[in-house]
């Protein structure tokens, strides 16, 4: 059995009860004042406006940041010291990670604070630039114990300078980075 459909309703073109013309409703406008009661943004603003984040949120996006760069600063610890077969200790590994916790802590709180200013990406794309070369630069040419001791907070910083990048500054950072590669001849894999 098949269901009867509702047609939906045709407008009707009927006569309003009152004929305004358009100079009176625009007169009318004027006069209540609507107009002037909503609020208009300033035409010097670009995008919407960003809302002030209070300290706790600022330390909460901080930390969804320091957690995982500070395992990754002990994931890269743990991978030299295997790379060149030196066994590693739970007390090397806290000797190393209690104080860096707190300088990198302190260094990302800022920075992802101030990340939308434009110095504050100029000076994360130099020192994208400038940390990336001197790992790669340093792994082919420095001694184990110095790649050992240096090459984990340069890898980190450099990975976290990429992360807060814009997308633009990030890849001209990377590009920088693989011509140095090129220009000096050194490898990527070792």
């Amino acid at each position: 059995m098949t269901r009867q459909r509702k047609k939906p309703p045709q407008p009707t073109h009927e006569k309003p009860l009152i004929d305004i013309s358009e100079e009176e409703q625009w007169r009318l406008i004027d006069r209540s004042g609507i107009l002037k009661s909503v609020d208009n943004p300033s035409s010097d603003s670009f995008g919407p406006v960003k809302e002030e984040l209070t300290l706790g949120e600022e330390i909460f996006n901080s930390l969804v940041l320091i957690i995982p760069f500070t395992s990754i600063l002990l994931l890269m610890d743990i991978l030299i010291h295997h790379q060149y077969g030196q066994h590693v200790s739970f007390q090397s590994l806290m000797g190393r990670m209690i104080p860096s916790t707190p300088i990198l802590s302190a260094f990302i709180f800022y920075t992802t604070r101030y990340k939308q200013y434009r110095s504050m990406q100029f000076l994360l794309f130099a020192l994208s630039c400038l940390v990336s070369t001197r790992m790669i630069y340093q792994v082919n040419r420095a001694s184990w114990l110095i790649n050992m001791r240096q090459c984990p907070p340069l890898a980190t910083l450099w990975i976290y300078t990429i992360v807060q990048l814009d997308l633009g500054p990030a890849v001209l950072s990377l590009l920088t980075t693989w011509s140095f590669v090129w220009w000096k001849g050194l490898k990527y894999s070792f």
